[in-house]
């Protein structure tokens, strides 16, 4: 199918690049209004009951967490000055209330209440602010109406707040993005031409990446009005989108080049511009125009047998990955969710890109791809004329296979060093803290937290409801009894180890519930916070017998539900995305131990880089590097987030190698050259793909957000291990282990495949070229190799007696001149096969003399496979065309009477086409010829 696209995209090539240029323009202008459509968080469980707490005191007892925080500072006046008071109030109050639902201040309190508002120097307080809207959009909007309306005269300002913070946390993603395009913009084209070595081709996999990227866009939009994304997904399709699209434009033009070289050389065709080697302009015409001519076949089979190859191998990598993706689906957190569509989409358009506009770019350039050629890609080159089987990567696979143990076990040993550091993973939360030193909202966080009373306590909030709740009392009221049921719980609540405070703060007649606030002195994270949390969920509250909900959120309950959550999740996880790896693997490679083995190597290197973001985050040896403050753990969905994507990542790169090395085996079926083959063909190819990957996630790795840089350095430090260590040391020292083993296939499993075989293969030349046997069924349904071989010689039979001569007579003319007959010498040589024309008469063989078995094979050899055409079927040499009488007892010789040869050229043919009007009036249907 992919071969018959390459074809269709050689012949539609311009039809082709015009669909895309439209669709191009299309996808930018919608992708754009993905920057309004972001929602911030998204960390948390839906389902949790810390989520349901939450959501309770957004709407109806008050957000802790407030819209936005103003925080009000002054060098000379403290909260009791009367001109500080008048300051603030008569500012807060002229706020519109179209656009402000409630405001709470120091002033708001009277007593200990309001301590909490004023700083420990009372040169400081805050102002709480409730905004009006139903959406986010709409409470940004409301937001940017006051912001100007709290600057209160005399006083500095600083807002804060939910809003404030979700707002610099998407700029700062844009603004990462743009830092991350421009410091990788130069490195990307300078190892582009070195890696290429000719401009043309350097320029095509940007091409490709801003197609991906802007096409990533386009469909994450689309997904916004499915469900809520986070402005992580954005990062995550500028780096996939990039990072897949030059990754797979590089495979596709440099199989391209390869057959486009290897086919011309076949056909005679010279390289470069040979028609400028004629002398006078009417036979450079000629020469180009028989040029032109002569390249639109091989051009076109080289597309051909590009897409083939390795464009099956690519979309079989890009759904891969998305398996691996759409791991994220199955997690709850929208954060997890969102990603994992935005990452299945950016693959998909990588893959489109890969497979339909590079190809369409191809096949408008030709040869031309190589325009701007570096001296050590030309021919006359040390580098060109080198045997391809001594490169690095060729010696490098035999060393591998000449001494599995010592590179098995070195490799092996960096790995388990590299884990180690996980064991000690400690999980946290995200806070402002992820946000750069320098941001005002992460400022205003720190101050509060810093300078007031209970700025550091993060409260553990219990909301007790049920109909028994009472639809008439306050417990904000003075003189009103408090139910004595709840009382007695709120008493329980503060004689807890740990507890500093138990206060009602939140109320809901409509909702029949109320809010107690548990004030302790641990740390959010720490263990006894969290046992904490565990008590108060093991306490139950009744009134006359009947039993009311309690509920627990707050900081800490949030983190404990997020943490039982994913280890929930993460089986299912592993089991959907495991079978769907080994299923899609087994169709491509035909194979079920290469499967096993590639999931094994992928968690060896995903394990390897956590350990690295323990160590470089969790332990902060990174922060003096990277810019960020440690804050002891480590986010725990992100450590998901990368989980999937470097198992995708990694499978990517495996693919490539195996699918070459499965390609070599078929052709040899001899695993130590197949792998060493396989690696002298991909092993640069997969190191420069890891190269040009690696520097577009650098460059994430110095973004202004610590999950950011997190992700970041967990992918770089993967894909360094996958690529120098996992794909070119560990996995060809394990194929050396397994030797055969590695293509074992049970019987039952044989058939399966055959119908679902995914492998690449080869499309030949149809043009002439040397005379070799055909190549064997790929699908071979034996379960020992075949192998040409020579055949066994005919005996020598005695010459048959000539005819006798017929009288001449004297119509004849004149006798010819015949040379003396030369006597039979003796030989040593097998004689060669009949010639058409003579015949012999050979004992019958049996029907099965086609597929012969050889006795099974040694250490050294494989079993082999004399291959003779059955008896009852005669050669084609033997048919009457052709002049012969060959008997089918014979060995069947390939191409005995010569090689194929091409097809005679077919007559122009026309098609139907809008062309314009002799006079350039308008236009008319007519026929012009076709020249595809």
């Amino acid at each position: 199918m992919l071969s018959g696209l390459g074809r269709l995209i050689h012949r539609r090539r311009w039809t082709s690049l015009v669909l895309i240029m439209i669709m191009t323009g299309v996808a930018g202008a919608w992708g754009l209004g993905v920057l309004s459509k972001f929602k911030e968080g998204g960390f948390e469980d839906p389902d949790a009951s810390s989520t349901l707490v939450a959501k309770l005191g957004a709407t109806y007892f008050g957000s802790t967490n407030p819209d936005v925080l103003v925080l009000y500072s002054s060098d000379t006046m403290t909260v009791d000055d009367p001109r500080y008071q008048a300051s603030v109030v008569t500012t807060i109050a002229r706020l519109p209330k179209a656009n402000v639902e409630e405001i709470i201040s120091y002033w708001s309190f009277d007593g200990k209440a309001a301590e909490s508002f004023a700083s420990h120097d009372r040169r400081s307080t805050f102002v709480a602010v409730k905004l009006r809207g139903e959406d986010g959009a709409t409470m940004i909007e409301n937001y940017h109406v006051v912001k100007e309306q709290l600057r209160a005269p005399g006083l500095e300002v600083q807002f804060g707040g939910a809003i404030p913070l979700g707002e610099e946390f998407g700029e700062q993603v844009v603004a990462d993005i743009v830092r991350a395009e421009l410091m990788t913009a130069l490195p990307l084209v300078i190892l582009l031409v070195i890696l290429f070595g000719a401009l043309t081709a350097s320029f095509l996999p940007i091409i490709v990446a801003v197609f991906s990227t802007i096409g990533g866009l386009a469909v994450l939009h689309v997904v916004t009005y499915a469900t809520d994304v986070t402005s992580f997904a954005l990062e995550v399709v500028t780096m996939m989108g990039v990072g897949l699209a030059i990754d797979y434009s590089l495979f596709i033009t440099s199989r391209f080049r390869e057959e486009l070289a290897s086919d011309m050389a076949a056909q005679g065709i010279a390289a470069g511009k040979p028609w400028k080697r004629e002398r006078d302009r009417r036979s450079r015409k000629a020469a180009k125009k028989a040029y032109r001519t002569a390249m639109r076949p091989v051009r076109q089979g080289a597309l051909s047998t590009t897409m083939a190859t390795a464009g099956r191998t690519i979309v079989v990598s890009g759904v891969t990955v998305s398996a691996a993706l759409a791991g994220l689906l199955l997690f709850p957190q929208m954060f997890l969710r969102t990603i994992g569509l935005a990452g299945i989409a950016t693959v998909m358009v990588a893959v489109f890109g890969a497979t339909v506009l590079l190809p369409t770019l191809l096949a408008l350039l030709g040869p031309r791809v190589e325009f701007g050629r570096m001296p050590w890609r030309r021919p006359t080159s040390k580098r060109a004329q080198r045997d391809p089987n001594s490169g690095f990567w060729y010696r490098l696979g035999h060393s591998v296979m000449k001494h599995p143990l010592p590179y098995f076990a070195i490799v092996l040993v960096i790995l388990g060093v590299m884990f180690v550091p996980f064991l000690n993973v400690q999980f946290g939360s995200v806070d402002a803290r992820v946000l750069p030193e320098d941001s005002p909202t992460r400022a205003v966080v720190e101050t509060v937290k810093r300078d007031f009373p209970n700025g550091s306590a993060e409260p553990i909030d219990v909301v007790v409801s049920g109909d028994l709740i009472p639809r008439n009392w306050t417990p904000a009221g003075k003189d009103e009894p408090i139910p004595p049921y709840l009382e007695e719980f709120r008493q329980k609540l503060g004689s807890l180890p740990g507890v500093s405070d138990a206060q009602f703060t939140g109320y809901s007649g409509t909702y029949g519930g109320v809010r107690i606030s548990v004030t302790h002195k641990y740390e959010p994270m720490d263990r006894h916070a969290q046992d904490l949390v565990t008590k108060i969920r093991g306490m139950s509250l009744s009134k006359d017998g009947y039993p009311m909900h309690v509920d627990v959120g707050g900081s800490t309950a949030a983190q404990m539900d997020l943490m039982s959550s994913l280890m929930e999740t993460l089986p299912k996880m592993a089991l959907v995305v495991g079978i769907g790896t080994l299923f899609l693997l087994f169709m491509f490679f035909g194979s079920i131990v290469l499967p096993l083995k590639a999931i094994v190597m992928n968690v060896l290197s995903i394990g390897a880089s956590f350990g690295a973001i323990v160590w470089g985050f969790q332990y902060g040896h990174l922060a003096g590097i990277l810019n960020f403050t440690p804050t002891g753990g480590v986010e725990a969905t992100s450590m998901i987030l990368i989980l999937a994507v470097v198992f995708g990542l990694s499978m990517d790169y495996e693919v490539f190698l195996l699918s070459r090395i499965r390609e070599e085996w078929d052709l040899t079926h001899d695993n130590r050259a197949a792998v060493a083959r396989g690696m002298q063909h991909t092993g640069s190819i997969i190191t420069s793909a890891a190269l040009l990957f690696l520097v577009v996630i650098g460059a994430f790795s110095t973004a202004g957000i610590t999950v950011v840089k997190l992700i970041g350095v967990g992918m770089f430090v993967a894909i360094v291990v996958d690529a120098m260590l996992v794909r070119s040391l560990l996995v060809p020292a394990t194929m050396r282990f397994m030797g055969a083993a590695n293509w074992w296939l049970p019987g039952f499993l044989a058939g399966l495949h055959t119908r679902m075989d995914l492998r690449e293969r080869s499309t030949p030349l149809t043009a002439a070229g040397p005379a070799v046997p055909p190549r064997l069924p790929d699908e071979q349904p034996f379960p020992y190799a075949l192998h040409w071989e020579e055949a066994t010689p005919v005996p020598a039979r005695p010459a048959a007696t000539p005819p006798a001569p017929r009288p001449r007579t004297p119509d004849d003319g004149p006798a010819p001149h015949m040379p003396p007959a030369a006597p039979p010498m003796p030989s040593s040589e097998p004689p060669e096969p009949s010639a058409p024309g003579r015949a012999h008469r050979v004992p019958q063989v049996d029907a099965n003399e086609a597929f012969k078995p050889v006795p099974p094979p040694t250490v050294e050899e494989p079993p082999k496979l004399v291959f003779r055409t059955p008896p009852g079927s005669e050669a084609a040499s033997s048919r009457p065309e052709n002049g012969g009488h060959r008997r089918s007892e014979e060995p069947w010789t390939p191409w005995a009477d010569g090689p194929p040869q091409p097809a005679p050229p077919r007559a122009p043919r026309t098609k139907r086409a809008i062309v314009p009007n002799p006079d350039g009036s308008g236009w008319h249907w007519g026929e012009v010829q076709d020249d595809a």
